[in-house]
Formats: C-alpha cells, structure tokens, sequence
C-alpha cells in the first residue's frame, strides 16, 4: 500500500518497534510519543525537578511557571473561557470520578442520569455506583441497527428528570462518533449538566468546547500523543459551582486547622497533593506539536487508513465488524475463532492489537460476545503496517481454520 506517514519519523517508539518486527495497532489502548514529548520528560527530570505552588526557590518557581503555562495553553486549545476552567487530573477516569463525587450533593434521590449503551467503563462505573448511593436512576440510551445511539429513543429518555448526560465522543469500541449536537441539545432543553468523554475523540478531532456547549469535558493525555498519568478535566465556570472537592490534602487548602478547613477555588481546589508535573509539561510539548501539523492533512491520512482499514478487513471471509466504524479504528470477529486465539498468533508475527471486551463489557454482552478483536490507528501508521496486519490475518485465520 502507498500511503504514507510523514508524521512516523517523529515517533522513537514507532521505529524502535519496527526495528524489532512490531506493527503497533492498538493506539487507541496508548500512543507512542513524538520525540519533543520525550524531550520535555528529559528536560523537566534533567534540568532539577521541583513541585509546584509550594516553593519560594527557583526551581521551583521554574517549575510552576511551566506548569500554569501549559495549563493556559490546554484552555486555549479546548478554547475554554479561561485557565481557572482546566483541573489537572491523572487521566480520564479519575476526572469523572472527580465530577461524580464532586457532584453527589447536587442529585436528589428520584433524580436521573443518561449515558449511552456505548459507554467505557470510565464513564459508566462511578455513575453506576453514584446512583446506587444516592437512589438515582442510571438510564441508558439504546443503540439502532448501525450501532450508533438511537435519536429517537433518546429524544423519549432525555426528560425533566434527568439531571445529568455523560457521553463519549467516539465509541472506543465501534469507531462510531456520537451525535453530540443532537445530544447535548437535548440535555440542556431539560436542564441537565452535560459531560463529553473525550478519550478517544480528542486525538482526531480537536475539542472546542464553546462549540460543543457541554459543561464538562475529559481527556487523557497518554492517548493523546503524551505521557502516562495526566488528564484534563474542562468545567464550565458556571456548571463548577456545583462541584464540591473530593480528594483533602496538600496544596488545595486556603486555611486549616484540627477541626475544619476552607478549600482553594478552581482549579487548585480540586487538585489535592503533588500533580504529575512532568507529565503535564509534556502534555504542553504534545499540544505544541499537534499545532505545528497540518490538521487537512492529518485528517486525510486518518480517514484514508481508516478506509483501506475496512476495505481489507471486509474481504476476509467469516470476519464481521461491529457496529459501522466511521475513524481510527475497527472491531470484529471472525466466525468460528476465540479472539484470544487471534490475537495470540498475530502477535507472534509482530502485529500488535487488542481483544477482549475493551473496558466496555456491557456493550459487548448486548452484542451477544464475550470480547472481540480491535484494530486501531495513529497518526504514524502507513499502509505498509495495514498490508502486515492482512498479512498476518490470512497466515493465522488458515492456521485456526
């Protein structure tokens, strides 16, 4: 296949596994890091790291200053209101959990929350157990026959009661966009908080959350050409006054003593104890990257991977993708084959995917399987990693049948 990357040669880690006979294609697990990602890491641990808010010496004014830039960067790159919108977290998951103890006070038993039947684990277990703590309703907005979420049962469900509505923008397991406009419109009609899970959405379409009008939005950075263990949390100023802080300890107090204690506001509030600081400096560097690219050519190469994707995958006998992929990625199985069994023999010949359920078992026991196969794309995959993959398919579907 002819299509190419100009973005690999940025990505050590893509080389380096090539060097040693590995396709990546599980990008949507973790991304490999351009070099001025690994750059920054180096230069924040090498140059004398230090922790932030806390220091009146250099290094560590250095390193807040660093820190509270990139964090006026992330607001100008979801095109938030201001900086004091961003809360720092860990990753995706520990943001909604952040939003779902943050805001227990603001539900009252009776009250209803909305995911769809699409939805990660992050973004269904702490509404889950939210509900079974406070006597909600967890309502889940079923899927239609190309397994996008149905408008019209949406439009039934989304009502006065709910309080709530917390979607993903892409299905981490059907590649298929959520209809947010649609969505998140009607949430706000009924005066629902609004949350958009970006963690998959984010790499391939840029966030605006003006645009978007949600309350809240959440991203993890490792997905997102970055490093391991920093996330962002967008809130709307006015949506974060409901939020109450859920994690005590240092740096987020504005005056303790042994009885009581009053808490910063936004965004240090909500960022107890020492943040993933070089983590967070690399997310800056990531961003600086993405901006310098070409985003028409970006999202040419995406879709015509994404498309050359199917057209292979289509042509296997037996294999049935789930749902209708529309980017970066695709899930299937193969008729009378244990995903397991796949995966164990492509990795073997040095393609790397993912099976299993995918952090998303309700949606895969609704689809009547136990796990499927994923395959998915970065912005430094070509079409010679594609060719290895069908490749590899046709060597270990004729091993298995």
């Amino acid at each position: 296949m002819q299509l190419t990357s100009p973005w690999r040669a940025d990505f050590p880690g893509i080389l380096a596994l090539a060097a040693e006979g590995q396709t990546y294609l599980d990008s949507a697990a973790t991304s490999q890091k351009p070099q001025a990602v690994l750059d920054a890491l180096q230069a924040y641990y090498t140059g004398g790291a230090a922790n932030v808010h806390r220091a009146q010496h250099l290094p560590g004014d250095r390193a807040t200053r660093a820190f509270e830039a990139v964090r006026s960067q992330v607001a100008g790159w979801l095109n938030a209101a201001g900086s004091q919108e961003i809360i720092f977290t860990r990753g995706t998951t520990e943001a909604i959990n952040l939003l779902a103890y943050g805001l227990e006070n603001h539900f009252q038993a009776g009250d209803e929350i909305v995911i769809s039947a699409l939805e990660h684990h992050a973004n269904l277990l702490p509404w889950q157990q939210l509900a079974r703590r406070r006597g909600l309703t967890l309502v889940v907005l079923p899927l239609d026959e190309h397994g996008q979420i149905d408008l019209t049962q949406a439009r039934q469900l989304i009502g006065p009661r709910t309080r709530l509505l917390a979607v993903s923008q892409l299905s981490n397991v059907l590649g298929a966009w959520a209809p947010l406009d649609e969505l998140l419109s009607l949430g706000r009609q009924h005066g629902a908080l609004t949350l958009v899970d970006g963690a998959q959405g984010a790499v391939h379409q840029r966030p605006d959350v003006q645009a978007l009008n949600c309350d809240f939005y959440v991203f993890s950075a490792h997905k997102l050409y970055s490093a391991e263990g920093c996330g962002v949390l967008y809130a709307r100023s006015a949506a974060a006054q409901h939020l109450q802080p859920w994690q005590f300890g240092g740096e987020m107090v504005l005056d303790c003593d042994y009885q009581q204690a009053r808490f910063r506001p936004l965004p240090l509030g909500f960022e107890a104890g020492t943040p993933a600081i070089g983590s967070v400096l690399a997310l800056g560097a990531a961003l600086d990257y993405l901006s310098c690219l070409d985003p028409v050519a970006v999202s040419t190469h995406e879709q015509a991977l994404h498309d050359a994707l199917l057209a292979g995958l289509t042509q296997i006998h037996g294999l049935r993708l789930l749902g209708s992929p529309q980017l970066a990625l695709a899930s299937f199985t193969v008729d009378g084959v244990h995903g397991s069994d796949l995966a164990h023999l492509l990795s073997e010949q040095g393609v790397c995917v993912r099976t299993g359920h995918h952090c998303a078992m309700p949606l895969l026991k609704q689809l009547g399987l136990s796990g499927a196969t994923r395959v998915s794309l970065g912005l430094y995959n070509d079409g010679g990693d594609l060719q290895r993959l069908f490749t590899a398919l046709d060597q270990a579907l004729e091993l298995l049948r």
